[in-house]
């Protein structure tokens, strides 16, 4: 009896432990600053340093305290650009087999965020780009996005977004860390310092040649009336009257050591 008495009591101790704690973890996880969180993420993979416990941590928040904490599309860009980057580098540096196979592997749900698994183009396409669908060239929306998407996406598409997304391919822009006070400075310099690399030129006929990526989202971009104005807009051209567009192969060898200060 005394022994029965004795694993009753043990037991009750123990679940009020775990109430105590996980009543802890609450308190210190509301006040968590993601953005710092998603920063530290991707020091920690260019350090070469374990990344094990913030993943962690990220998976056992809930979407209540990232939408709670990331409350402007400045912190939800930069929140989910480091961690779409992060994410690339972590599981492809260990696993580069499923860049094999691209389209599955954008799609997979391999990402652990809130207590569920998510997907690279969930992030890319649902989050960032807010509710785009993947194959719509930034024209159709989608219909039915769930309940987690709707609360963490941005409210404004900003298509200097596309400059700072690295997929790991060769051609993608570098990894630098996202900041959300300097947020609007570093996506205005990768976005300047991409085109430049990317972008030619030829006076004598008037034709640019540019990233695939104006073709692939060209929605977002504004089409071509809005694609010729960034490209002025960044004196890649200068004028858009009767500039023909034309656009360049992706490079898609895998790169993962791409980085860049910003």
């Amino acid at each position: 009896m005394n022994s029965i008495l004795y694993k009753f009591l043990c037991f009750w101790l123990f679940a009020i432990s775990a109430v105590w704690a996980n009543n802890m973890d609450f308190s210190t996880n509301q006040d968590t600053d993601w953005n710092k969180v998603s920063e530290v993420f991707l020091k920690n993979i260019r350090d070469g340093k374990s990344t094990a416990d913030i993943r962690t941590q990220l998976y056992n928040t809930t979407l209540q305290r990232l939408e709670s904490s990331l409350d402007t599309d400045r912190k939800k860009l930069a929140f989910w650009i480091n961690i779409y980057n992060a994410y690339i580098q972590e599981i492809l540096s260990k696993n580069p087999e499923k860049y094999q196979d691209r389209s599955n592997f954008f799609k997979a749900e391999q990402i652990p965020i809130a207590g569920r698994m998510l997907s690279f183009e969930k992030i890319e396409h649902g989050i960032i780009r807010k509710s785009q669908w993947p194959l719509g060239l930034g024209l159709v929306r989608k219909w039915f996005p769930n309940k987690f998407e709707r609360k963490l996406r941005v409210d404004k598409r900003d298509f200097r977004i596309h400059f700072a997304l690295n997929c790991g391919a060769k051609d993608c822009p570098p990894v630098a860390i996202y900041r959300a006070a300097d947020l609007e400075k570093q996506l205005a310099k990768g976005t300047e310092n991409y085109l430049k690399k990317t972008s030619e030129f030829n006076e004598t006929t008037d034709e640019v040649r540019v990233t695939p990526l104006f073709s692939w989202f060209r929605g977002d971009f504004g089409c071509k009336r809005g694609i010729k104005k960034i490209l002025k807009n960044h004196n890649v051209i200068p004028h858009t009257k009767n500039i023909t567009l034309t656009y360049k192969n992706y490079d898609w060898t895998l790169d993962l050591d791409n980085w860049t200060k910003q």
